[in-house]
């Protein structure tokens, strides 16, 4: 990518200074730069794209077939409907395609990179040395002020100034790679309300008898339906030694509050009622019945933790109602989330009312934008994180030029 020169690196003025090199950061500054802007990214990390490169087992995840709003949780369900329509995940296919990229698709329209996500991160760095992108990388930022319609940014490498600055400073998931609140600090800075947050797409754990359970049984996945918080994923769940992970809880963990119930179907599929009373009118073995379903390993512990109170031949139907709405309905009150050393993503963050939904400036500070994880939106297991990074990150830059480009005929009719 490409550097800043020992002489620009004091008191020097850009079209757009962008804090963050992930991946809204990156594809906020292509963007940018091919419209002929001026565009230095900032990061305190030494390398770009950290999150990128070990996301998805290190294949990352990139985008989704089937993008909609209904797939993203924010306080304001509208705010994502325009850079979402504008940039559909179409427009990041073309791009990657255009460059290469061996993908592949997988369950529920998830795309991922086909041999390693360093081929993804490859791209955009190409993308912003086509764009003649600067970067100033391992770069900490010390101070912001505004003067005179400038962003006056002082850093570790030395002072930048620019009227357009943009904040993609991603949030508090992957603290190994460095994350922190800073994007937060910025907003209260200049005034923004910044909604609580907490980590989400993260497993849950559990405390007592239940984490023992649970550890019992580490290493295996049921495909099932798990509700929390009014809604339900249909995924693999997989037992672990603190908890509960896999998709399933994944996507439900980002619904789930402290003392709610965690509700699981373990067999979304089947009639239970009317197979259990099938069952009893043949005699059948509830454990033979069950393992047609589900794990051997698992029904065993299953029928010691729940056994039917009767032989099914003997059941009543309350009975067998009863068993059946344990099958249908098996509720868990979780401990805790696995927190953000685990989490794949940040919930809450600044609010996006605070900003215009189409570019992505702050209503009440012209020149100030916020885009990517450092806002309140957060994406379902699938993709949609990364497709929200590329669309803001798109949305934020074609603004920015069009106020540079306005500016310039003003001064330059």
């Amino acid at each position: 990518m490409g550097k800043l020169n020992e002489s620009s690196t004091l008191d020097t003025d850009w079209d757009l200074l962008i804090l963050g090199a992930g991946a809204s950061g990156l594809m906020c500054a292509a963007t940018a730069g091919y419209q002929g802007l001026k565009v230095l990214v900032l990061d305190h990390s030494p390398k770009a794209a950290g999150k990128i490169r070990i996301s998805g087992g290190g294949k990352c995840n990139f985008t989704n077939l089937q993008v909609t709003p209904e797939h993203y949780v924010c306080q304001n369900p509208h705010f994502v409907k325009s850079a979402l329509s504008r940039y559909p995940s179409t427009a990041f296919i073309e791009l990657v395609e255009r460059h290469g990229l061996a993908y592949e698709t997988r369950e529920l329209g998830k795309l991922f990179c086909r041999d390693r996500a360093s081929d993804l991160i490859q791209i955009l760095r190409t993308e912003c040395d086509w764009a003649q992108v600067a970067f100033s990388l391992n770069t900490s930022l010390e101070s912001v002020e505004v003067a005179a319609g400038l962003y006056q940014l002082r850093t570790t490498s030395g002072n930048f100034r620019a009227r357009q600055f943009v904040i993609a400073t991603g949030a508090l998931s992957f603290p190994k790679l460095k994350a922190s609140d800073l994007g937060y600090r910025l907003a209260e800075q200049f005034g923004l309300r910044v909604l609580p947050t907490r980590p989400g797409l993260v497993p849950l754990v559990f405390t007592g008898k239940w984490q023992q359970r649970c550890a019992d049984l580490a290493g295996l996945s049921l495909d099932v339906t798990v509700s929390a918080g009014g809604r339900c994923f249909t995924e693999a769940i997989l037992f672990t030694h603190q908890g509960l992970s896999g998709p399933g809880i994944l996507q439900a963990s980002n619904y789930w509050f402290e003392g709610q119930p965690l509700v699981i179907n373990l067999l979304p599929k089947q009639a239970v009622m009317n197979e259990l009373k099938q069952l009893r009118q043949t005699a059948g073995n509830l454990s033979r019945w069950l393992q047609n379903y589900l794990p051997k390993r698992f029904v065993q512990q299953w029928l010691v933790w729940y056994p039917l109170a009767a032989e099914v031949a003997n059941a009543s139907d309350g009975e067998l109602q009863a068993y059946a709405e344990q099958l249908s309905a098996w509720t868990l009150y979780p401990a805790a989330t696995a927190g953000y050393d685990k989490a794949e993503v940040t919930l809450g963050g600044v609010d996006t009312d605070e900003l215009s939904s189409k570019t992505f400036e702050v209503k009440k500070q012209p020149g100030l934008y916020f885009i990517g994880e450092v806002l309140d939106v957060t994406g379902h297991l699938g993709g949609f994180n990364f497709q929200w990074a590329w669309a803001s990150g798109v949305a934020c830059a074609q603004a920015v030029a069009q106020r540079v480009a306005e500016k310039n005929r003003k001064f330059n009719p």
